[in-house]
This record gives C-alpha cells, sequence and structure tokens, in this order.
C-alpha cells in the first residue's frame, strides 16, 4: 500500500520518490573513485561527462538505472596522471569511449536503504556489481524543481575489466591499488 504525494511516497514503509522518470542533475552530482597509490595514500578522481536515468516503478523493486559515463572526462586533478588513465594502460579512451551501468535489480536493505545491482561495462567487459544506495529523501531548490538525493557505493577489484597495469614498489607492493572505491552523490530532477 503507498501513499502518494507530489515527489515523494511510502510503499511497505520505505520512503521513495514518485513514480516516473527522474534525470541526473550532473551539476550537482559527483561520480568518483579511490584508488590507493603506493599503498598507502588515497588518490581520487571523477568522470565529469555523463548521463543518467532514473525510472521509478510503481513497485520501487521494478525501478531501474542507467548509466553512460564519458571516459575521456576523466579527472584527478593532474594532467599527466589523466593522459595515462585514458591511455591503453588503463582505459583506452580512443577505442573504449564510454563506461556503462545498467541495473538487473533492486531490493530494500533497510528504511532508506537499498542494493541495486546491475552490470558496469568497462572497455567492452561486462561483469556485475552490487551499489549500496541509500535515498536521502527529495529537496525542492529555490527555483521550484524537485530533486531526489542519493548516496551509492561500491569496491571493485579493476583487474576484473582488465585494468591490469602497475608498477612494483621498493619494499613490496604496488604503484596502484587493485581495489578501487566508486561513490556516486547523485541529485536526479523529475522529468515532467
Amino acid at each position: 500500500m503507498s501513499t502518494d504525494t507530489a515527489t515523494t511516497r511510502t510503499v511497505a514503509g520505505h520512503p521513495v520518490p514518485a513514480v516516473g522518470q527522474w534525470s541526473v542533475d550532473a551539476a550537482h552530482s559527483t561520480v568518483e573513485f579511490v584508488a590507493r597509490h603506493l599503498m598507502v595514500t588515497k588518490v581520487r578522481g571523477r568522470f565529469t561527462d555523463y548521463t543518467a536515468d532514473v525510472t521509478i516503478a510503481d513497485v520501487p523493486e521494478d525501478s531501474s538505472v542507467n548509466v553512460t559515463i564519458q571516459v575521456a572526462s576523466v579527472s584527478t586533478g593532474d594532467e599527466g596522471r589523466d593522459g595515462h588513465l585514458k591511455s591503453a594502460d588503463f582505459f583506452d579512451a580512443e577505442t573504449y569511449p564510454t563506461i556503462t551501468f545498467a541495473s538487473t535489480r533492486v531490493q530494500a536493505t533497510g528504511d532508506t536503504s537499498w542494493k541495486v545491482d546491475g552490470d558496469l561495462t568497462i572497455r567492452d567487459t561486462t561483469k556485475p556489481v552490487t551499489l549500496d544506495v541509500e535515498f536521502g529523501g527529495v529537496a525542492t531548490d529555490p527555483w521550484g524543481n524537485d530533486k531526489a538525493l542519493f548516496e551509492a557505493s561500491t569496491e571493485v577489484d579493476r583487474e576484473d575489466w582488465g585494468l591490469t597495469w602497475n608498477q612494483p614498489i621498493a619494499g613490496g607492493g604496488v604503484l596502484v591499488s587493485k581495489k578501487i572505491k566508486l561513490e556516486l552523490e547523485i541529485q536526479a530532477a523529475k522529468v515532467a
């Protein structure tokens, strides 16, 4: 049983956005990753050019999300590192210009927490991943636009997608961690 309002509703005790299409507001969202450098330091990067569409279904578990990221938009604050990430050693942006995510399953895990399973494709390799998602509610900006707020994260092994470049370091270990944390902060606007 659901109770509908203009932008949110409650279904089986879970607050969820209103049914319909929600488009990610990239100007107020981030798609980031965190890697370890020299085994100790965290290095953060982000993609600045992406599109994402969220479909909220009447039954929340039937909802879906599709994301397309332009690899050439990778930014870590260091031009040399960004160039290396775009090269064939890592993403090979010239050959594989996009990264995609397509959800395959949505399930509630708490009052406002969800797991979103999906297929992540990098360099034409598709592997399943699970995002831990927190729904932060819906807020209205000063111009009257309703925005659904989400946080999502997961950890992946980059080598599963053929991102295997590395260098050994003195004393043991490698230059770049295999494990990469993905972190998303998303504002999505209701499509009229």
